[in-house]
């Protein structure tokens, strides 16, 4: 629980985001009066300040000086940062006429207020916040002093545009962090450290699963052991779906403009696309597969008795991302979405959402991450009438109100065909990862004329559901990497066994163990390099292998193997046949995690 001032000057008992989020606001205020102090001058005009608001992750300022600052000077903003928080300077709220605002800042050669006040009305009211000798335009919310500041971190530097408009002057932005206590920056700064250490793009590249290249910027390839991996995710949920009762489909990659017209996406999605002519016709590159689905839908006549109707789709789709917001395998051009939609009666709806519930939340589980959801509501440039959203919108807080499972309700930032439930994914260090969607979608049926006969013999519109369990393989794979720092079960790992012969001498049974557990469907590698032992075994740590085999006389003699988990110090003895019925039983069972 936190007293802040919030943006009308009163008080009031916050905690949880709000409190942090004042915190925070107030850190990036304490950064700038700090930099003030330190390149300012005597007249602060050194300095001119942006905006510094908070964020996600803690808070920046945007800053224009001759001064260059580096990564050295932190350490010195930081220091000053401790001596105001130190004297735990009182915030207080003021505001000024427009004029009045206007003339303060164009005397201290504040451009950048200067400009943002000018934007807005004659009339308005102007809020400042002052704390010591520093007075910064802001609408707040803030904590009461700078005292209440007393965890924070200075993390990076970065040139932003101003107003984010590459026309406009490279401003210095500074990037911090901020919490309620030193334990929870700790925990934060050590999650950092972590997330760096696991980075998918780094270990994508020692691991040797996949690379990017120039000549195809946002577009991953896959390398075998990579491909390893993608081919076990997709082996599992074609399982996993044969079991719930879909039914697997393939819809074309290109399809003509008048598709995209009726289902809305080349009105609603159209600078996300990419296009091309056949016969001098338009034609665009899928971005999404339910259009294609539906026309196999429409391909034959259905009855009330085929419903629920469950069609899935590996659908390889391409969106157009600008340049700068491409990462590794978490933001791409194309990828292949785990797809699935679901035709139904409305008496359907909500038996079909629990079930489709139970098949993520085995999934899931099945790679150790919890999750929760949100329930996201009709977006602004939506499709359909009021009642229509809010007949699904409120089918699907049923559903989950009914499961007793908890979520939280995201304002408008729904599907423009329908509301949906997002999956956030928990992985090992506390990180939430957006994968698993469910759609309800009572409006494109509606435009593709879909139908089905009922009870009564007449012809009704059935309701669909839009639905991905990974969301896309090509992300999924980056945040399995992330969430076992590439230390895959054995399962999904690309090389399961490595076999390690002292010698020569050895490498004869070496082949032989290779050779049966290459028809047992077991993946296993020599390493016949000339190389000590104590090398070897390293290699196959540093490659995060399950199970490393050292062969020598003593196993070839007795066929006993010395079997060494990932990470274990020891190894365990076991014979040939015992090892191999382990093995596979964890593979069976998906259990093994290191």
């Amino acid at each position: 629980m936190a007293t802040i001032i919030t943006k009308d000057g009163s008080l009031a008992e916050v905690e949880g985001a709000e409190a942090l989020h004042a915190l925070r606001h107030t850190a990036s205020h304490i950064m700038a009066q700090a930099i003030k102090h330190l390149y300012g001058g005597a007249d602060g005009k050194g300095v001119q300040l942006a905006i510094g608001p908070a964020i996600d992750t803690g808070f920046y300022y945007d800053i224009d000086t001759e001064k260059k600052i580096t990564d050295e000077d932190l350490a010195d903003i930081e220091r000053e940062m401790k001596n105001i928080v130190k004297q735990n300077l009182k915030l207080e709220r003021t505001t000024l006429n427009r004029a009045d605002a206007l003339k303060k800042f164009s005397d201290e050669g504040e451009i950048y207020k200067v400009e943002l006040i000018e934007a807005l009305p004659e009339d308005a009211e102007i809020s400042l916040f002052t704390q010591g000798d520093f007075t910064d335009l802001c609408a707040g919310p803030h904590v009461q002093s700078t005292g209440k500041v007393k965890a924070f971190k200075l993390m990076s530097i970065a040139g932003a545009y101003w107003r984010g408009d590459e026309h406009n002057k490279m401003l210095q932005r500074i990037y911090g962090t901020a919490f309620e206590n030193k334990d929870e920056l700790k925990e934060y700064l050590h999650m950092l450290e972590e997330a760096a250490r696991r980075d998918h793009r780094k270990l994508g590249k020692e691991l040797d699963l996949f690379s990017l290249h120039d000549e195809g910027p946002g577009f991953p390839f896959f390398h075998p052991n990579g491909m390893i991996i993608r081919n076990e995710l997709i082996n599992y949920w074609r399982e996993v779906h044969r079991r719930y009762g879909y039914q697997e489909i393939k819809t074309p990659i290109i399809l003509n403009r008048k598709l995209w017209e009726t289902s809305g996406h080349w009105d609603h999605y159209k600078e996300n696309m990419y296009f091309t002519q056949i016969d001098e016709e338009d034609y665009a590159v899928k971005p999404m597969n339910c259009p294609g689905s539906m026309l196999v839908y429409n391909t034959h006549v259905h009855s009330y008795r085929d419903l629920p109707l469950r069609l899935g789709e590996l659908g390889l789709v391409h969106r157009h991302e600008k340049s700068g917001v491409l990462h590794g395998l978490f933001r791409v051009r194309n990828f292949t979405q785990d797809d699935a939609h679901i035709y139904m009666t409305p008496a359907q709806v909500e038996p079909e959402i629990q079930k489709t519930i139970d098949l993520f939340d085995e999934v899931y589980k099945t790679f150790g991450l919890s999750y929760k959801a949100e329930l996201s509501t009709r977006p602004e440039n939506s499709m359909g009438d009021d009642e229509t959203w809010e007949l699904a919108t409120d089918a699907l807080r049923k559903a989950l109100e009914h499961r007793g499972l908890e979520f939280i309700i995201n304002e408008g930032d729904g599907a423009f065909y329908g509301p949906k439930i997002d999956f956030h994914l928990k992985d090992s260090i506390g990180r939430t990862w957006q994968c698993g969607t469910i759609q309800l979608d009572m409006l494109l049926p509606e435009k593709f004329d879909l139908n089905y006969i009922g009870e009564d013999g007449n012809k009704h519109r059935p309701i669909m559901v839009h639905r991905v369990v990974y969301g896309s393989i090509e992300r999924f794979i980056g945040i399995l990497i992330e969430n076992y720092a590439g230390a895959f079960p054995v399962w999904l790992a690309p090389v399961q066994i490595k076999l390690l012969p002292i010698t020569d001498n050895h490498l004869a049974f070496a082949k032989d163990l290779a050779e049966k557990f290459f028809k047992l469907n077991l993946r296993a590698e020599i390493d016949d390099r000339n190389e000590k032992i104590n090398k070897k075994i390293r290699d196959a740590q540093v490659r995060k292998i399950p199970y490393t085999i050292v062969i020598g006389d003593k196993e070839v003699e007795t066929g006993v193997l010395p079997i060494r988990k990932y990470s274990a110090k020891d190894s365990v003895n076991m014979s040939v046949d015992d090892f191999i019925a382990y093995v596979q039983e964890k593979i069976s069972t998906r259990e093994e995690t290191f």
